[in-house]
């Protein structure tokens, strides 16, 4: 560990002569301190970012390898024959949420509990309701009211939080015109049918207004991790 010398002058000493080069023990100590600090750091590193990183690599990666959730298609007719009360709640409990207000996306396996009437303008109260869920928007409607129906989960400009916050609707992006999604809403189930995505500014406040229609809008932030831009996915009612 610690380096040899070799000492030798000519024409006073008749033998080479070898030595260890010890260090005192205090520099011993601090040697072997600042390795093993070293050594923490980068272990924590990677620690920290395998824990704020994993959620995204585990959606992405599970993407590219299964790609979309094969259980779309087989699902729709059980769907659409669960007229009752009981088989809608079963329903909801098959994908781990709840009939009382959740969203469902089987193309990207997202799924959780909807927070509704949450203020779209106070960031403590929006933040508070995204750990738990997916929140809809107050002053927008609701399934079934035949207007617009407004769910958002943001992601924020810290690394750190994209997990925390985005985790839901990451993949949000992959779904195009013709995929379904599904909302559950006081023991009733709700088809719609993605038309359109389009990323809009943070500014545009436009998709929260009543439009006539039925429609579902998702939101998410654009790119994930950022407040740039917002990602807007807008579905309507399935024939």
């Amino acid at each position: 560990m610690f380096p040899k010398g070799i000492i030798y002058e000519r024409g006073k000493s008749p033998k080479r002569g070898e030595f260890n080069l010890h260090p005192a023990l205090a520099q011993k100590i601090t040697y072997i301190a600042f390795r093993g600090l070293g050594a923490g750091l980068i272990g924590a590193m990677v620690i920290g970012f395998i824990f704020t990183y994993g959620p995204i690599f585990k959606e992405e990666i599970g993407y590219l390898i299964f790609g979309p959730k094969k259980e779309v298609a087989g699902s729709l007719s059980k769907l659409l024959s669960a007229g009752t009360q009981k088989k809608v709640q079963e329903e909801a409990r098959s994908y781990g949420v709840g009939a009382y207000f959740s969203v469902v996306i089987p193309k990207i396996g997202a799924k959780s509990d909807v927070i509704a009437n949450v203020d779209t303008a106070n960031p403590q109260e929006y933040l508070a309701a995204l750990e738990e869920g997916v929140a809809h928007a107050r002053g927008t409607y609701f399934p079934g009211q035949k207007e617009t129906i407004f769910l958002f989960a943001h992601s924020t400009d810290s690394p750190i939080n994209i997990a925390r916050y985005n985790a839901v609707f990451y993949l949000l992006r992959k779904l195009e015109p013709g995929d379904t999604i599904i909302v559950f809403f006081a023991d009733k189930k709700y088809l719609y049918e993605v038309t359109e995505k389009i990323v809009a500014s943070v500014s545009d406040t436009s998709w929260l207004a009543t439009a006539g229609e039925e429609r579902l809008i998702l939101q998410t932030c654009d790119p994930p991790g950022t407040t740039f831009r917002r990602l807007l996915v807008i579905a309507k009612p399935a024939k």
